[in-house]
């Protein structure tokens, strides 16, 4: 009886203190989910630390930082009581599971069932998808309210990681939605500016660099601090005709993934879209039924997979404003991608609401069920990247298969002649699905697979003495705030006969995010991916290369054998700072320009109203000479402590010819809603101290641009397609943002760059002595000012017609292609003579060889052979042999610069910065 008596109360308890928690309506006004209402951050911020406060034993607000905005970001952690009272060591479980090191089997099963399992949940990454913003703060309401069994066996058994991505995102797009007080009015498209203060959409683009502080707080609590088993990233917006898509996804899956984490992923696929069909919930479509793919690396979600987590996204439709589910008849056939189809109808946002929080429970109960499992699951991979890191491993790329095939096939010409059936048979039969004897000899296997030359590195070394450490430290940090494990010599080494010095860092592959590092340092090899034999190709859901050492222009070295030395293990997220000495210089200084940071250097000497000059000729051309003052001094040993940056101190001032640099008036081109590349270049400018406006179209089209500008900048996307007359084919078509529906304070920022109206004032400007810097597509520039210059991706129709290569003979997604640099031109001082650029389908040129013989034209930037791919896909890339990727171009008193390649893409590609920084002086 005293027993009964007690459950009762207990069961009392816990109902008073879940009643105290206000409903969304209570707080908001309206119920999460009612059309035409949005919450806004501040709304939700309070909301949150209201739930907290009512129900302190199941809900713990912690703050992982500050956005770029200033805002607090917010992770709920949610779990039971007794939960949270271990939390500390559910949370040290986690991550020596994840790690997987030094764990025996035996501790390893018992860590295994006695931890919880660790589910994240997150929402508004993207501000505009506000199903995504929205059902985080209806499922946080229900999982603390709800007193049924399968709610209890989710806190008892799970501790849940509710996160908010983006929240300035979310205060600006509602505050927008809702400014108008007739609900029909409503509406997110026309928001003015880029809903993340920089990037926007891109803020999905950030998570192996990790540049923003949104991103920075998310990456230490995913791969630092918590490393959950399932994570899960919602999102917007489902394939026409369908409610939404999801797990599992299409083809291809990155060759570096433990295949655990794959099934994983099928396995939470099955729960969530179970769940649906048994709430008579349609719509969900999977596997080809959408775009979605495993391959990339670089996204919240699927940065998660390189480090063994079961990342799972959805991309469902609805929002605010009611819509339809539109009629697409080939969706109303079950197949296996959607095995329960939606019909055709008005589709309001509770219905979304519902689906999402459905999925979110599918999720977490599939989590209470299996939570040793999970635990158990990560540990194993995690031991498993930990084999393969100590051991020969041969990861099996498309290329390595090739090469058997091409191996068999040359042994099958050699041996048969004409006769060709093994070749004919093989080609017929490439799965051996044929025949049980059907296959190729073992030895095929073995020329290729198991050559040593071939093996996967057992670690890598970034020696202290390459031209830019400072910029190679920045490439460690990335990883190290991915969780990656560090080492760092403590005195000179050699390793494989060659010596290192103390300081250089170094990276082995025998930890459990293994494919993270392979792929940070490894080029991928993305497989030839066409609709059918012979038709155009399947495009790749993001980039299909980024190896990102490539991207920063990082010297390191490929280590196939274990090796070891004086080496120091880093405390894991522990970020690398060097700082260096400013050698006394009575002649003055010298700043390499191979260092990216001698620019911010050069910035704050200018600032503090310091003199610099730069070398023009010799073996120190290009570097920049700062004239001894105590001035002087004091910046430089300020930027060398903080930064790392080398400085040489000069007994005697140099006698090359040199010249003045003059801080000159940059404008970087913006459009109203927000340029992502603009956010990007504007993010990178602050970060190396480059002084900088915004400029927008109708300041551009009012013309006087050189009375206000030395510089302007446009990245892709500004400058539109070269068309003839008629410049613009797709204006029809194109729903133009009108005033009067728009505040007038952003009526400045409006329009957009046309050939009738901006081409004639850029014309002006660079004929009066500007410089324009053009990027990506905006070196359409080139044409619209008649240079003598034509594309070198184009062919001749049987009519005599040029037009564009087809894509079924040529396509380059994005991916890391090799140029040769003519690095003695000034605007590519401090490149080396070959660099790696991202190419995403770029601008490729041939340049009138009478232009480049008069000096009008000169090439920067080329294709010398018929490879260059470094990573990714390159189909028909010979195409791009002897094409130039850069050059500049004399028009007038001033200079157009037209680079190719997206030479700061997303703040990644350190390694071609200096074609952007040079030209701003």
């Amino acid at each position: 009886m005293f027993k009964r008596l007690i459950f009762i109360l207990v069961c009392v308890s816990v109902h008073v203190s879940r009643a105290q928690v206000p409903t969304p309506k209570e707080h908001f006004g309206f119920a999460i989910g009612d059309d035409y209402h949005l919450a806004n951050y501040t709304q939700t911020e309070a909301y949150f630390k209201k739930v907290a406060q009512a129900v302190p034993n199941l809900v713990k607000l912690q703050v992982i930082g500050k956005t770029e905005e200033g805002r607090d970001q917010i992770m709920m952690i949610v779990t039971s009581a007794d939960n949270h009272k271990k939390l500390d060591r559910y949370k040290e479980i986690s991550t020596k599971m994840a790690r997987a090191e030094g764990l025996s089997e035996e501790q390893a099963r018992a860590m295994a069932a006695e931890g919880k399992a660790i589910v994240w949940i997150d929402g508004g990454i993207h501000s505009t998808e506000m199903v995504a913003t929205h059902q985080l703060i209806e499922t946080l309401y229900q999982v603390t309210t709800r007193t049924d069994a399968e709610t209890k066996r989710i806190l008892d058994n799970v501790v849940i990681l509710f996160t908010h991505i983006n929240p300035d995102g979310q205060e600006l797009v509602a505050n927008w939605y809702m400014r108008e007080k007739d609900p029909t009015k409503r509406k997110m498209e026309t928001i003015p500016r880029l809903y993340h203060k920089y990037i926007g959409h891109d803020n999905n683009r950030d998570y192996f660099m990790l540049n923003m502080k949104e991103s920075q707080n998310v990456g230490r609590q995913l791969f630092v601090e918590w490393i959950p088993q399932i994570m899960y990233n919602h999102h917007q917006r489902g394939p026409a005709g369908s409610v939404l898509a999801g797990p599992p996804y299409r083809d291809p899956f990155n060759y570096v993934f433990d295949p655990m984490m794959v099934t994983g992923i099928d396995a939470l696929g099955a729960a969530m879209y179970n769940r649906l069909n048994a709430e008579k919930k349609p719509g969900f479509t999977r596997l080809n039924g959408s775009s979605f793919s495993t391959w990339y690396n670089g996204g919240l979600r699927t940065t998660t997979h390189f480090h063994n987590m079961i990342g799972l996204l959805t991309e469902i439709i609805g929002g605010p404003t009611p819509e339809e589910v539109p009629l697409v008849p080939s969706r109303l056939i079950p197949n296996n991608n959607t095995p329960n189809p939606v019909t055709p109808q008005k589709w309001h946002f509770k219905q979304s609401i519902d689906y999402s929080v459905s999925l979110n429970f599918a999720v977490l109960d599939y989590a209470a069920r299996n939570s040793d499992h999970l635990l158990y699951n990560i540990y194993s991979m995690g031991k498993n990247s930990i084999e393969r890191g100590s051991s020969d491993y041969w990861t099996p790329y498309p290329k390595r298969i090739e090469a058997i095939n091409t191996a068999y096939q040359a042994d099958q010409a050699k041996t048969r002649g004409a006769r060709g059936g093994g070749v004919a048979a093989a080609a017929a039969d490439p799965m051996g699905w044929g025949s049980r004897s059907a296959g190729m000899p073992l030895k095929f296997y073995e020329s290729v697979m198991r050559d040593p030359l071939l093996r996967d590195p057992r670690g890598y070394i970034i020696p202290a003495n390459q031209a830019d450490f400072a910029t190679a430290t920045k490439f460690v940090n990335a990883l190290i705030r991915t969780g990656i494990g560090v080492e760092k010599a403590t005195a000179d080494f050699t390793v494989a006969g060659k010596k290192y010095p103390a300081g250089s860092f170094i990276v082995k592959t025998a930890q459990a995010f293994r494919p993270h590092i392979i792929d940070m340092f490894e080029p991928q090899n993305y497989p030839n991916d066409f609709q059918y034999p012979g038709g155009p190709p399947i495009r790749p859901y993001d980039a299909a290369g980024w190896t990102l050492a490539y991207q920063m222009g990082v010297t390191f070295d490929r280590m196939l054998e274990g090796f070891d030395g004086p080496f120091q293990r880093l405390p894991y997220g522990e970020l690398q700072t060097i700082s260096a000495q400013v050698a006394a210089g009575s002649g003055g200084y010298v700043l390499s320009t191979k260092m990216n940071d001698a620019f911010l250097a050069v910035n704050d000497l200018q600032k503090a109203g310091v003199e610099v000059f730069r070398i023009t000729q010799g073996s120190e051309m290009g570097n920049f000479y700062v004239p001894a003052s105590a001035k002087a001094k004091a910046t430089l040993d300020q930027v060398a402590q903080s930064a790392g940056l080398r400085v040489t101190g000069l007994s005697k001032k140099p006698t090359q010819a040199m010249e003045k640099v003059k801080p000159l008036r940059v404008a970087l081109w913006d459009t109203y809603g927000g340029s992502m590349p603009s956010g990007w270049v504007r993010w990178l400018m602050e970060q190396y101290h480059f002084p900088c406006n915004v400029v927008y179209s109708k300041e551009i089209d009012a013309g006087n641009l050189k009375n206000k500008y030395d510089v302007i900048v446009f990245v892709t996307r500004a400058i539109p397609v070269y068309r003839g007359a008629d410049n613009d084919p797709y204006a029809a078509f194109r729903t133009e943002t009108k005033e009067e529906e728009i505040p007038s304070e952003f009526h400045a920022t409006m329009g957009r760059i046309t050939a009738n109206q901006s081409i004639a004032p850029l014309k002006a400007f660079l004929e009066a002595g500007g410089k324009v810097v053009t990027i990506g597509s905006s070196t359409n520039l080139a044409y619209h000012l008649g240079l003598p210059v034509r594309s070198a991706l184009s062919e001749l129709t049987a009519t005599g017609e040029e037009r564009e290569l087809p894509s079924g003979k040529y396509y380059v997604p994005g991916s890391i292609l090799r140029v040769s640099v003519d690095s003695s031109a000034k605007a590519s001082w401090g490149l080396p003579g070959q660099a790696d650029v991202y190419f995403d389908n770029s601008p490729v040129f041939h340049l009138s060889s009478e232009a480049v013989a008069k000096g009008q034209l000169t090439p920067l930037a080329w294709f010398p052979n018929n490879k260059p791919l470094r990573s990714g896909w390159a189909w028909g890339e010979a195409y791009l042999q002897d094409g130039v990727a850069a050059f500049e171009a004399k028009v007038g008193q001033g200079k157009l610069y037209a680079f190719g390649p997206e030479i700061t893409f997303r703040a990644q590609s350190h390694g071609t910065f200096k074609w952007l920084f040079n030209q701003l002086y």
